[in-house]
């Protein structure tokens, strides 16, 4: 399965499941969200480090691939080019 998705899963159940307990023990509502966030951005940073970690990786492979470019971006890019040059050193987009 996909880290991240994984990791999404994870940090929803844990705040779904904190912030069930708050409203089952009458806990205002807003307060209650704002508390099983923090819960669930705290138990996820201590127990679920490895996975975060794999998440970051995945993020940093992602970016380091280079990028597929289609034909429009090319089209796109040379008409650039080519006005650009025509403008005698001032190339800017108007």
């Amino acid at each position: 399965m996909n880290p991240w998705v994984k990791y999404t899963f994870i940090r929803l159940g844990i705040f779904a499941v904190a912030l069930a307990v708050l409203l089952v023990i009458r806990i205002d509502p807003f307060i209650a969200t704002v508390v099983a966030a923090v819960v669930g951005l705290c138990v996820s940073y201590i127990f679920f480090a490895p996975l975060r970690r794999r998440v970051a990786l995945d993020l940093a492979a992602r970016r380091a691939k280079p990028e597929t470019r289609h034909g429009d971006d090319i089209a796109e890019d040379e008409e650039i080019r080519r006005s650009g040059s025509d403008l005698d050193g001032d190339q800017t987009v108007r």
